[in-house]
């Protein structure tokens, strides 16, 4: 009985786990909600999405965590975009057009402001951190 319990608290659920930041005098709520997509290991699909103003939304499925990746930080641009950074995709959240594109890391505009990470907290648990609550972490180069 006692090995049944300790299998079922290891496993994760495939229960969709969101994690929001709202922001900014527009009120921008971004959301990246997470899916395990095996019941033991590190897999998760992770999906994208932002509210502005008004009627501007949008959502994107981010490249999957395929082991201890699902981490994204936030930045914002002097111009106002909004860049979501993982470990092997970036997408820019544009809310004067109202999108979220796939971008290539070496097209990504260098001056940004760190506003914080979509990521696990010491719990395994996921969550936004804000850039006062942690600071920015380093992406491993593989």
């Amino acid at each position: 009985m006692s090995l049944l319990l300790i299998l079922l608290t290891s496993c994760n659920s495939d229960v969709p786990v969101p994690a929001s930041a709202d922001f900014g005098p527009d009120h921008v709520h971004v959301t990246i909600t997470r899916v395990a997509t095996h019941p033991f290991l590190s897999r998760h699909n992770l999906r994208l999405s932002f509210a502005g103003s008004g009627t501007c939304s949008g959502e994107a499925e981010l490249f999957p965590d395929t082991g201890h990746v699902s981490r994204r930080n936030l930045y914002q641009t002097r111009t106002g975009l909004l860049y979501v950074v993982g470990q092997f995709d970036a997408r820019i959240i544009d809310l004067l057009h109202c999108s979220i594109t796939l971008a290539e890391f070496r097209s990504l505009d260098r001056y940004v402001t760190f506003l914080g990470s979509f990521d696990e907290d010491d719990h395994n648990r996921w969550t936004y951190f804000s850039a006062g609550q942690r600071l920015e972490l380093p992406f491993e180069k593989r």
